[in-house]
């Protein structure tokens, strides 16, 4: 019970994995989501499965939504309509539901912590694979959302792009074949750790990139100050005078 409790979904294998590990060896109490635990998609098994999590362990401090798929690379006009939205389902209502039914057992322990799993897909459209960069986007709204709502409750959110990770999803990408650098699991795992300690709170809203941010760049970074659009998803405004500014 005095271990800090961390949900991590997607953990069976990949990135997921990594970070469950990295998190128990840090001292962490870890649940570990997968399929055969509870489809991120489906209301009542996420909802069952958190309930569980917390009438063993009392609480939860952190939650890493990391489930997610990607669609095929192809573009739009020729995507498969069912894929395209699979991936927005998986992506975008997983995180939420999971967030969902995370936060007022948070709320109700004084604070916790997620932290969302993005891309850089998120802040820019593709050319192919359009729903990844769809979903990628909605699903900063919805770290920006969790921030503004939960600032008041102690909690804080984050969205975390993990570069390139070599993994089995990754190594099935056309648009990575022949790729010579990737990103270390454990520079992902360093960040996913400095999230979750409160140290750099100061980035609750904002996204932050595994394999160029570091935790020291990142709080010498907030030190310096960061303005209200640093690392966020903002349309830029033509003027003052722009009504969608």
């Amino acid at each position: 019970m005095s271990s800090p409790v961390a949900v991590v979904t997607g953990a069976s294998r990949g990135i997921g994995h990594h970070v469950a590990e990295g998190l128990e060896k840090a001292g962490y109490a870890v649940e570990r989501g997968s399929r055969a635990v509870a489809e991120v998609t489906d209301r009542e098994a996420v909802e069952r499965w958190l309930g569980d999590v917390v009438a063993r362990h009392g609480r939860i401090d952190l939650l890493v939504n990391n489930a997610g798929v990607i669609d095929t690379e192809v573009p739009i006009e020729e995507s498969d309509p069912d894929e395209w939205w699979h991936t927005m389902e998986v992506n975008v209502l997983g995180p939420y539901l999971v967030t969902r039914f995370a936060l007022p057992h948070m709320v109700r322990a004084g604070g916790g912590r997620v932290v969302n799993l993005n891309s850089g897909a998120g802040v820019r459209p593709g050319a192919v694979a359009s729903a990844y960069n769809v979903s990628k986007t909605a699903l900063a709204r919805i770290t920006g959302s969790t921030h503004l709502s939960g600032a008041a409750h102690g909690i804080r959110a984050f969205d975390l792009a993990p570069g390139v990770v070599r993994t089995d999803m990754t190594l099935s990408m056309p648009s990575h074949e022949g790729r010579t650098e990737w990103t270390e699991p454990q520079e992902v795992v360093d960040l996913v750790l400095a999230l979750a300690s409160g140290d750099l709170d100061a980035w609750s809203g904002r996204m932050v990139r595994a394999g160029v941010d570091t935790p020291e760049s990142l709080r010498e970074r907030a030190a310096a100050g960061l303005d209200d659009a640093a690392r966020t998803i903002t349309l830029v405004p033509w003027g003052s005078d722009d009504p969608l500014g």
